[in-house]
């Protein structure tokens, strides 16, 4: 028989019913009053013991972090700070914690404190918050997508191809590291390995799922990827999860406008069902504003921030606009950038794209049509033969949050942009025939999963958005 959540038995209208409940000690006050939560929302259930009733061998072993079932009688609190309680007929310790080792007690302890004690860090109200919203999050995602008529494909974590272009990938191999078999010319003979070829953990999904929006009309994918770039940035992750939708028929103009609403419409869900999470999330967030100084805090309360954006239509410009915005600015003229603009070609950092959003347009901002050459070798290439037709959404206080294109469909073009960027076209044969049977506008998009969920809850460290997080030096758990 399964008892209910501590989130029903506190929305319980019904009091003087007899309950079971299960879940965690977060205090035990006075050998009296028991605060359990079983993670299934905030607030804590107050159990209260007559402590007369109960053997000492018992108390003694109820402590912070100990896994409890009470049995009693649900009623109206006689204290603050709870609308109802629970007086306890029977207790049961399903599971001891020791009061001396247990890490997590029923005090602040610092972020950095809590990521060295990651697998237990999530019993806290501030993690335990993050990972709802992060539930809820991809509950919207694949919700939104069914709703519109995409299918959900599963794209290999294994791959012979590198989507980015950018080498920074994880070798899968089964041989010997000390003593791997070599080709004649010395180097690794990877047709020796379990794969017969040289493979990685992918960077994307993307190029697998065109050759799906290919046939399917409108798939996206949902899962993990994998970048071995050396950055200890409070915005990089080692294995991360993207949301990657593919779209046939659709140019850069339609795919724009299916990013907006997608971003808007996930919002929308957490900010309609995630009320309590949030509203703490937002109380947190303002306290640690309240340490920092004047000019460095937020100009919007976290919830303001969420409504803003899902009110508000993105203002949407070129990379040129972009450009001649940024090289009048201020902080470029004052020299405030760490990275100036000094022409048009620069590659923009998360500073310009923040100065953007959070001081010129003070909205969610769209730009297309890059430089071809800071780009990817798929997308498509404008008749300026200058610029491609990529867009990125940035963010206040992330800067790029969606990154995207139109894909380049025409094969003779694919082909020179392949061969002018370096990328292998024997392991992309299967790439370059889409363009050969059928092909057809056709656009998509990526989403780093952890950079909304850093958004959505206000968290400034992406490390303390994913259960176990991925970086330099850091394998733990």
């Amino acid at each position: 028989m399964t008892t209910p959540r501590i989130k029903t038995v506190l929305n319980d209208t019904n009091p003087l019913t007899e309950v079971t409940v299960k879940g965690w000690v977060r205090s035990f006050r006075s050998n009296r009053f028991i605060a359990l939560n079983d993670g299934s929302c905030l607030e804590n259930l107050q159990c209260v013991i007559d402590f007369e009733s109960f053997e000492e061998g018992l108390l003694k072993k109820i402590s912070t972090g100990a896994a409890l079932e009470v049995s009693g009688t649900l009623q109206e609190s006689q204290g603050k700070g709870q609308r109802v309680e629970v007086q306890a007929k029977e207790v049961i310790v399903l599971g001891e914690a020791d009061p001396e080792t247990y890490p997590i007690q029923p005090k602040k302890h610092s972020l950095e404190f809590l990521r060295a004690n990651a697998h237990l860090r999530v019993r806290t109200n501030t993690f335990s918050a993050v990972m709802r919203l992060r539930s809820a999050l991809s509950f919207a995602v694949h919700q939104y997508f069914r709703k519109e008529g995409f299918n959900y494909v599963h794209t290999p974590i294994i791959t012979g191809s590198d989507a980015e272009g950018a080498g920074e990938m994880f070798r899968v191999s089964t041989l010997d590291p000390k003593a791997p078999p070599l080709t004649a010319s010395g180097t690794v003979d990877h047709s020796e390995d379990f794969f017969g070829k040289e493979t990685n953990l992918t960077v994307s999904g993307q190029l697998e799922a065109e050759t799906y929006a290919m046939a399917l009309g409108k798939v996206y994918t949902f899962g993990p990827t994998f970048r071995a770039e050396n950055s200890n940035t409070s915005r990089h992750l080692a294995e991360f999860w993207m949301i990657e939708p593919e779209m046939a028929f659709y140019d850069l103009d339609a795919n724009m406008d299916v990013a907006e609403d997608f971003i808007k419409n996930v919002l929308s869900y957490v900010l309609e069902h995630c009320e309590e999470d949030l509203l703490f999330l937002e109380k947190r967030l303002l306290d640690e504003e309240k340490q920092k100084p004047q000019n460095q805090r937020s100009e919007m309360p976290l919830i303001e921030k969420l409504r803003f954006v899902v009110d508000q239509n993105f203002v949407r410009l070129s990379y040129t606009e972009a450009i001649e915005i940024l090289q009048n600015s201020t902080p470029n003229k004052k020299k405030k950038f760490k990275y100036p603009i000094t022409g048009w070609g620069a590659d923009l950092q998360s500073e310009h794209e923040r100065y953007l959003v959070e001081q010129h347009f003070k909205c969610p901002v769209i730009l297309f049509d890059y430089p071809a050459d800071i780009k990817a070798f798929y997308m498509r290439l404008n008749e300026d033969k200058k610029t491609v037709r990529a867009m990125d959404i940035l963010f206040p206080g992330i800067g790029e949050i969606v990154g995207g294109s139109q894909r380049e469909e025409r094969l003779d073009v694919l082909e020179a942009r392949m061969q002018a960027m370096g990328v292998d076209e024997k392991e992309l044969w299967w790439y370059k025939d889409l363009r050969k049977y059928g092909s057809a506008v056709h656009s998509g998009f990526g989403l780093g999963f952890e950079r909304l969920v850093l958004f959505a809850s206000g968290m400034g460290n992406i490390r303390d958005v994913i259960p176990f997080p991925r970086t330099p030096q850091n394998a733990e758990f």
